[in-house]
């Protein structure tokens, strides 16, 4: 057991839920002892036991189930014990006030956890799932964090780690030989492992970056001339006037947000204002928010009309490197043309009409595949550290096939640890206190 969890940790780990039930969670040394003096006698291990929770004093402060669950086979690796009472706020205060007082002290936010991790019983990337799975907003973001908890994402980085220890090891062999005729960095067996794992990880990247919009949701910037409808499509697709719609261009002057569920897929949509040279100061400032909301997007909608699409395609300029490209040609109404979409040159296009709802079905349909939807039961939570995490070992692989093409094997063995050592902060193979302190302490307490 680590040397700082050697003490003993009680929470309110659940509050008056449907029932009105509330539950006490108590880890650490102390437990077993807290277990007979509370039950009046050793309980059995992973039995209900129904019994009265009284105060020093032997005053009655509640009558509940108390359940043990000795070590290791536990949440957290260490002696945990339950205590199950009513939902009163009060009386699951006196009953952490009880267990406080028989050795143990206040956890901190996601402790629990936590020494789950520290113990062995998750790995980084399994106890983040913990708190996704909570922090859920849809069902399919609840689905994807319980495949993580259930090993899916580790499994999937401790299969390319292998690949890429292996082939370290094959490239340090070879530097091991630097007298040889035969040029062991040159064979083509070593391009083609590297291509495997680079194969490897590039498709990994692409899950991980789904698991990461059903974890956080589909954020979609809509943008465009002012007047091409940006407004009335926020409208239509939200299902109520959430924004002001008006004939008079640069109505929108700010990024008004929108959360919507699809069909358990959470999107987060954000009308931005109209991209245009204006004198006007405060839609200047709109316009440079509407910029700075393309940053951090994962979707550029761009709402134009059939006169202005092929002049409006160069807002996707400046668009950061792995932002999804959506072309809405809207008011077909207007223009007496048919719903339609297709896809062309990793853009894809939709004809339809903000005002009347023809095509927006379409529109709905491709928007839930991006954040994820019918990935798989094997769609697996993922958080924006693990995907930079995916993208550094990237580069770092990058720049190994770089020095193998000039002969420069210590430096392509040193690139392969810098990958393996950012694929391990992934699961927490490697990690730092600091990291470890950003992400539990972001957890409930009690957690």
């Amino acid at each position: 057991m680590p040397a700082h969890a050697t003490d003993t940790i009680a929470a309110i780990a659940s509050a008056p839920g449907v029932a009105g039930v509330g539950i006490v969670r108590v880890s650490g040394p102390a437990v077993p002892t807290m277990a007979r003096i509370l039950l009046g006698r050793t309980p059995q291990p992973r039995f209900a036991h129904f019994t009265a929770f009284r105060d020093p004093a032997g005053a009655l402060i509640d009558r509940g189930l108390l359940l043990h669950f000795p070590a290791p086979a536990s949440y957290t690796g260490e002696h945990i014990l339950e205590l199950q009472g009513h939902g009163s706020v009060v009386l699951l205060d006196q009953l952490l006030r009880r267990c406080c007082g028989l050795g143990a002290r206040l956890a901190r936010p996601g402790e629990f956890t936590e020494r789950a991790f520290l113990n062995g019983k998750l790995d980084l990337a399994q106890a983040e799932a913990v708190a996704d799975l909570i922090a859920a907003r849809s069902q399919a973001g609840a689905r994807a964090a319980l495949q993580s908890m259930e090993g899916v994402f580790s499994r999937k980085v401790e299969a390319v780690l292998h690949e890429l220890v292996t082939l370290r090891v094959h490239i340090e062999a070879a530097i091991d030989f630097p007298e040889e005729e035969i040029d062991f960095l040159a064979d083509p067996a070593i391009q083609q492992q590297l291509d495997l794992v680079r194969a490897g990880l590039a498709q990994m990247l692409r899950e991980a970056q789904r698991g990461l919009r059903l974890n956080d949701g589909l954020r979609v910037a809509i943008i465009g001339r002012p007047n091409a409808g940006k407004s009335s499509l926020l409208n239509a697709l939200a299902g109520r006037d959430r924004a002001i719609v008006n004939a008079t261009a640069g109505t929108t002057r700010d990024v008004l947000r929108e959360h919507l569920n699809l069909d358990g897929i959470a999107l987060e949509l954000a009308d931005t204002a109209g991209l245009r040279d204006t004198e006007d100061e405060v839609e200047r400032e709109g316009v440079r928010r509407a910029h700075g909301e393309l940053q951090r997007a994962d979707v550029a909608l761009l709402v134009t009309t059939k006169a202005g699409h092929t002049a409006d395609l160069g807002l996707f300029d400046t668009l950061p490197a792995g932002v999804e490209r959506v072309v809405l040609i809207n008011k077909i109404d207007l223009d007496n043309l048919p719903a339609r979409h297709h896809e062309c040159e990793d853009v894809h296009w939709l004809w339809a009409s903000a005002k009347t709802g023809e095509g927006l079905d379409a529109l709905r349909e491709h928007l839930k595949r991006l954040a994820g939807a019918g990935s798989g039961e094997g769609a697996f939570s993922a958080r924006r550290r693990h995907v930079l995490a995916l993208q550094q070992v990237g580069v770092h692989l990058q720049y190994t096939a770089n020095q193998l093409a000039v002969g420069a094997g210590e430096l392509a063995a040193e690139e392969l640890r810098q990958a393996q050592q950012a694929l391990g902060e992934i699961t927490g193979n490697y990690t730092s206190d600091d990291l470890l302190g950003a992400i539990f302490g972001s957890f409930c307490i009690g957690k």
